[in-house]
């Protein structure tokens, strides 16, 4: 019986349970869709197995916004589906699932317009509270005046902003969520392992049947057999399709998204921000005693384990910001 401590002690008995046993879902990365997966077929009682060549959360998982957000975004696009499922999940987080880790966070819309833009955004505002559906754990969104905003936001220039409207997102930590995720797996079962690498695939005939693996700490190869293997690789996809000389019909496109972290004394205000910018928008979120500022989006060629912020990237957030 695996338990849901994820130690030295606990990594061993994993490496045991992998080379000794057959699973029916072995998945491949340990990032908040790969714990994930593991979590589903372990809980519908499935045999799981989960290896992660470096930590729980190394990767993106542990280097988002750190939001857990409805989908504002695609009310532009109609999406209505997808943010009414997104709110819904949203709502189960903080209510239900980890209270203590998802929690409520408000943000100011700053208007530079009295009342075309205050209609138009407030609508949306309005549209994304209703979307909810009538189980809220959130504040409904709220209008502010110039006078308001003035002494919540003493940053925001009162030459240009003319009033808010203030709503409320959820925000995570990302790296505890994931392992979170992970241990609530391993209770349901699911045997997990850190610090292995899959390194090619094992075949019957024109069938994956699992894979043959490395433990980094020992160098001790391990065949772990599985009757369906699932790939949460993220942006290490493409590298492993080349390892396993699988040709899926598609590239995975790696994009870079740069935070710069800001002391709580460079910006006045008592909630997080989202500015305008020419392409996107811009979050300024309130993180412990700090400020996350971001984020950007290019196309990204360098070291996936360890990407940087370049004095590009750095300059247009600072940019964007003032």
């Amino acid at each position: 019986m695996f338990l849901s401590q994820l130690n030295p002690d606990q990594h061993q008995n994993a490496i045991m349970a992998l080379s000794g046993e057959s699973f029916d879902v072995l998945v491949i990365g340990g990032g908040v869709n790969g714990v994930g997966a593991a979590l589903d077929a372990a809980s519908r009682g499935l045999k799981v197995a989960l290896i992660e060549s470096q930590d729980i959360a190394a990767g993106t998982s542990s280097r988002s916004s750190k939001l857990i957000h409805g989908g504002l975004r695609y009310l532009q696009q109609y999406d209505f589906k997808l943010v009414r499922e997104a709110l819904h999940e949203r709502e189960l987080l903080v209510s239900t699932l980890c209270p203590h880790l998802v929690k409520p966070v408000g943000f100011l819309f700053p208007l530079t317009e009295k009342f075309k833009e205050r209609t138009y955004v407030g609508a949306g505002l309005a549209l994304y509270d209703a979307l909810r559906g009538f189980q809220r754990v959130m504040p409904w969104h709220k209008h502010l005046s110039q006078k308001q905003i003035n002494e919540i936001a003493p940053s925001l220039r009162p030459d240009i902003i003319m009033g808010a409207i203030k709503y409320f997102d959820a925000q995570v930590d990302d790296a505890r969520h994931t392992l979170s995720v992970a241990r609530t797996a391993a209770r349901h079962g699911a045997v997990i392992a850190t610090r292995v690498s899959a390194e090619s695939l094992i075949r019957n005939g024109k069938r994956v049947v699992g894979v043959n693996a490395r433990d980094l700490i020992s160098g001790e190869m391990l065949a772990i057999k599985a009757t369906v293997t699932v790939m949460c690789a993220g942006v290490w996809s493409d590298e492993l399709h080349a390892n396993f000389d699988l040709k899926p019909g598609y590239n995975v496109t790696m994009s870079k998204g740069v935070h710069i972290v800001l002391p709580g004394s460079a910006i006045k205000s008592d909630a997080g921000i989202i500015l305008k910018t020419p392409v996107s928008v811009l979050f300024i979120i309130p993180w412990a005693d700090k400020w996350i500022v971001g984020t950007t989006d290019t196309p990204y060629t360098g070291d996936r384990a360890e990407p940087f912020a370049n004095r590009e990237d750095v300059q247009y957030i600072v940019d964007q910001a003032n």
